[in-house]
């Protein structure tokens, strides 16, 4: 079976970052997968939710939202309260980039992650999440220079990707038509040692055996540690630092 774009099974679409795309965040990045583009951004504000004051422990959250056109028909702006997917995919953001920072060495401070997707071609959740750390490491390094915090408190990397199976045959990195004829598909969000973060795996038309599941995971593993690199290539190494 031939992909609609060319790439082999195994092939990543092809990643591009842009860092400091937005002047004013702490943090921010246009992050580019194949046709899907998301600008993330990293806003550092003092104070954190009811339940962590007085804690000493910071916080990080995340908003996520599609542009009426970022898709090939008008979607309405989410004006008040969001809908049941764009909250699942905020709360999953939030989960994954807590998972790789130590919360109680930025004080009582949060990080707000808001990921704006300007053009989607499949794969919004994972390149938000992909993204989003970059915005995040960005902003760790600049309160450090200004000597608000003591260290850049991460303890490791995170990515996240999609697979799924096609006519049998299992794929990395779904575009939307991959995505959307994919008899499963799965998002995978695995920090830089391999160990998983979250899974979300459904059967679309098809039911998925124990041993496709291991093969999408070492699939999906592969290109998270390949978008790992890139993200490395635009913030380094700075963990501990």
């Amino acid at each position: 079976m031939a992909r609609s774009d060319g790439r082999s099974f195994d092939q990543l679409r092809e990643i591009k970052i842009t860092t400091n795309f937005i002047k004013h965040p702490e943090g921010s990045c246009l992050i580019e997968c194949g046709l899907t583009r998301i600008i993330c951004t990293a806003s550092v504000e003092e104070g954190v939710p009811s339940f962590l004051k007085g804690s000493g422990s910071g916080w990080v959250t995340a908003e996520y939202g599609m542009l009426p056109r970022s898709t090939d028909t008008r979607i309405n702006r989410e004006r008040t309260l969001s809908c049941g997917r764009t909250l699942e995919i905020q709360r999953l953001i939030g989960r994954s980039l807590r998972s790789v920072i130590d919360l109680n060495r930025i004080g009582e401070r949060t990080l707000k992650i808001d990921c704006d997707v300007i053009e989607a071609d499949g794969g919004t959740r994972t390149a938000a999440i992909t993204g989003g750390f970059i915005a995040l490491a960005l902003a760790l390094i600049k309160i450090k220079k200004r000597h608000m915090i003591e260290h850049v408190p991460l303890l490791d990397y995170v990515a996240a990707v999609s697979v799924g199976i096609q006519q049998g045959i299992c794929l990395l990195d779904l575009n939307y038509k991959e995505d959307s004829s994919a008899d499963m598909d799965m998002n995978v969000v695995m920090r830089g040692n391999g160990t998983l973060i979250e899974v979300q795996g459904t059967s679309e038309r098809k039911p998925f055996s124990r041993k496709e599941m291991d093969r999408l995971l070492d699939l999906a593993e592969k290109g998270i540690q390949g978008l790992i690199k890139t993200q490395n290539k635009h913030i380094g190494k700075f963990i501990g630092d």
